[in-house]
């Protein structure tokens, strides 16, 4: 009697679990029908023992037996167990699971009394929603973070990235490979590196890049690879070869790099406007002619469109050589010949002749280079705002003079070591450069107070001055420059012989200037 109300309890349970159609619920309903008439069925061996126990399972059913029922007062869920399985795998295959025991009423509804069979609950049978495969854990992937971004995103995540960075992702995964070689991130190549072998990066990443158009790179503008000593004409020839888009060449300190190079650059590379050479000491000539001894041909419509060009110490440079760069590139704004020894005043009238538009123009360290150069180099029609003659031992007041007639917009003058320039030069800035913001005329010993009295009366928005090593200028000289000069920022009076006082005033005077100064007693 006992037993017939326990299946019974068993069999509305798993109806209820179960809706009534569905195939599980009738496939466990039917097993468990089975298992009541046959009696050596798993449920059926469950309910005999639980009588036998007076309504409690045994403590090694819920573990390892074949029950369908737990313990309330045990607090756990105990799994279906193997034969309750085997019965449900042979009907359908879809697997099932135990859920937590609950106690329920005759007529199916939650209820905290007892279940049907006095101290008993009945456990719900469900089956599990369908998963998808286990792969093996060798294919398991965890994506990572980034991993979720959307290619737009992480294009802008890799345009922020150097060009060694960008080849590094692109050794990641498949997706990193194809969007760090987007061309739209290859704007500009920048190798640094003493010990690169730069000849087989370019190659190699001009190889790559010109894989999305045939056998060119349009958007590549930019390649920098400043201290790649390893850099030879070869590298520079790919370059030439496979980027006409090119914009901007920096191969400073490269010393391999020769004329051949440089002309394949400029000769394939029509858009090339910033050429930086400096401390290439084969570098003779930028043209578009190899043999720059003939004479200049006619442009005809050809010139090169550089407009910034720095020949830093390229020392094999001479007066041949400037006179077809002035021939060739008429657009030239910022031109640096600084320790370019072998140029001459008549390489400077070339210059002035064919490069009008020159505005800034470095001549340090020229010692070949005085008086009669500058005043060609004056002439420039008035577009001249930085010039740099340092330690241009032949400049005199006459050079300076013709500076100071010819370029009224003059904002920056370094005199720095031109030991022929004395107040009477000084005086020609005064009156004809207003504009002038940075004055160094450090190490010329002939300047003295007067010259700074006309240079503050001449030029009160001078911000940058310096004075070091002049042995002549006192205090006097100074006051008189702090009172006519509020908006200086930087003095140096390294070396000059000048008392605290003075130095005080000016800092009261001039209170965002910083003071450079040997003097112990100023602080």
């Amino acid at each position: 009697m006992h037993c017939s109300a326990r299946l019974a309890a068993v069999s509305l349970t798993l109806r209820r679990s179960c809706p009534s159609g569905g195939g599980e619920g009738q496939d466990l309903v039917r097993t468990g029908r089975r298992g009541a008439e046959c009696g050596s069925d798993v449920a059926g061996c469950a309910l005999r023992r639980m009588g036998a126990n007076h309504g409690k399972p045994d403590g090694s059913e819920g573990k390892g037996s074949s029950s369908v029922s737990s313990d309330v007062s045990s607090g756990t869920d105990h799994t279906p167990t193997r034969s309750l399985k085997s019965a449900a795998s042979s009907e359908d295959p879809n697997r099932s699971t135990l859920l937590s025991p609950q106690t329920i009423s005759q007529n199916g509804n939650k209820t905290t009394s007892p279940s049907p069979v006095p101290g008993e609950t009945v456990a719900m049978v469900h089956p599990l929603p369908r998963t998808q495969s286990r792969l093996p854990k060798r294919h398991q992937q965890h994506l990572a973070p980034i991993d979720a971004l959307a290619d737009s995103i992480l294009l802008q995540v890799f345009s922020h990235l150097t060009t060694n960075q960008l080849c590094r992702c692109a050794r990641v995964c498949l997706r990193w490979y194809h969007l760090a070689w987007d061309p739209r991130l290859w704007s500009a190549i920048r190798l640094t590196g003493e010990a690169l072998h730069a000849d087989r990066a370019l190659r190699v990443l001009t190889h790559r890049l010109c894989q999305e158009t045939p056998s060119v790179c349009l958007t590549l503008e930019t390649v920098a690879a400043s201290g790649c000593r390893r850099l030879t004409d070869r590298g520079l020839r790919a370059v030439a070869l496979c980027c006409p888009e090119l914009r901007r060449l920096d191969v400073a300190g490269c010393y391999n790099i020769s004329d051949e190079a440089v002309f394949q650059v400029v000769s394939r590379c029509p858009s090339l406007e910033y050429l930086n050479v400096s401390g290439c000491s084969k570098v003779t000539c930028i043209s578009l002619a190899q043999d720059t001894s003939a004479p200049v041909p006619p442009l005809h419509g050809q010139a090169v469109s550089i407009r910034y060009l720095d020949l830093t110490d390229c020392s094999s440079l001479q007066d041949e050589g400037l006179r077809a760069i002035a021939a060739h590139c008429p657009h030239l704004t910022h031109l640096y010949l600084r320790r370019c020894q072998r140029l001459t005043d008549e390489a400077l009238r070339h210059l002035a002749l064919h490069c009008p538009a020159v505005r800034n123009l470095s001549l340090s360290d020229c010692h070949l280079v005085g008086d009669f150069g500058l005043r060609e180099v004056a002439r420039l029609e008035g577009q001249l705002r930085y010039l740099s003659v340092a330690h241009c031992c032949r400049i005199t007041d006459v050079g300076v003079r013709f500076v100071a007639r010819y370029c009224p917009r003059l904002h920056y003058l370094n005199a720095r070591g031109c030991e022929g320039l004395t107040d009477h030069g000084l005086g020609h800035l005064a009156l004809s450069c207003p504009r002038l913001r940075s004055l160094d005329v450090g190490k010329c010993p002939l300047v003295s107070d007067s010259g700074l009295e006309a240079l503050g009366r001449g030029c009160p928005r001078l911000r940058r001055l310096s004075l070091r090593a002049c042995e002549s200028v006192s205090g006097r000289g100074l006051r008189a420059l702090a009172a006519c000069c509020p908006e200086l920022q930087l003095l140096n009076v390294q070396e000059c012989d000048v008392p605290a006082e003075t130095l005080q005033l000016v800092r009261r005077h001039c209170r965002r200037c910083v003071i450079e100064h040997t003097v112990p007693a100023f602080y």
